[in-house]
């Protein structure tokens, strides 16, 4: 199994064509212009994992109205993958709408970190999101025994566009943060004139630490 290193955020993802249950895709590539969230689970036919998965199908008109693909993957089979999203489909109700990699040879797992440890035949729960730019901006890994809140990448999702079109910084649980709610902190100021000026414009509990609402 190859293994080339972790890839780290502000990394470019490297070009790779994949066997998925969708076909043959090329990726970044196929997916110019579109966000990217691409996720591994550790094994088909698993609870965790078809809780999961069940899940990131019923958010998927959501994460494209982001302008953003659901990609899975784990080291199984074409032939796995396409039995059990057929088992999904037929005893949960649930049609799974994105592709999912069949990175057997476990190519894919080893170039983005995504082996667990002590268990090379198993991808930890990792999440990547990737921007147009195929530049990896969130990386999230949770161990086998604890699913993910998918509601919350989907929040970082909308939390990284937003950050990225107004240049402002998101508080915790934007937009519920406990402190200034759904407003958005502004970028600090760059030299003393323009820090003893900013309170005068925008709320805040110091120069460094202003907020504001989000432009409409």
């Amino acid at each position: 199994m190859e293994n080339r290193g972790l890839l780290l955020i502000g990394d470019k993802l490297p070009e790779m064509t994949v066997q998925t249950t969708k076909g043959m895709i090329n990726i970044p590539g196929d997916f110019s212009g579109k966000w990217i969230v691409l996720f591994s689970h550790p094994a088909d036919f698993t609870p965790v994992c078809t809780t999961e998965f069940v899940a990131f199908a019923k958010r998927d008109a959501e994460f494209k109205k982001l302008n953003a693909e659901l990609i899975g993957l784990s080291i199984d089979q074409v032939f796995s993958h396409i039995k059990w999203v057929q088992w999904i489909k037929e005893n949960v109700n649930v049609e799974i709408p994105f592709p999912v990699i069949a990175d057997d040879m476990g190519k894919v797992a080893g170039t983005l970190g995504m082996v667990h440890p002590g268990k090379a035949t198993n991808t930890v729960r990792a999440v990547f999101i990737i921007d147009p730019q195929a530049v990896i901006r969130l990386i999230i890994y949770y161990p086998q025994e604890i699913g993910r809140q998918i509601d919350e990448v989907l929040r970082a999702l909308k939390a990284l566009q937003i950050a990225d079109t107004h240049k402002v910084a998101m508080p915790e649980n934007w937009p519920n943060n406990e402190l200034i709610g759904s407003k958005v902190i502004n970028p600090p100021p760059k030299d003393v004139a323009i820090a003893e000026e900013v309170l005068k414009k925008h709320e805040g509990y110091d120069w460094w630490f202003t907020y504001r609402e989000l432009e409409k």
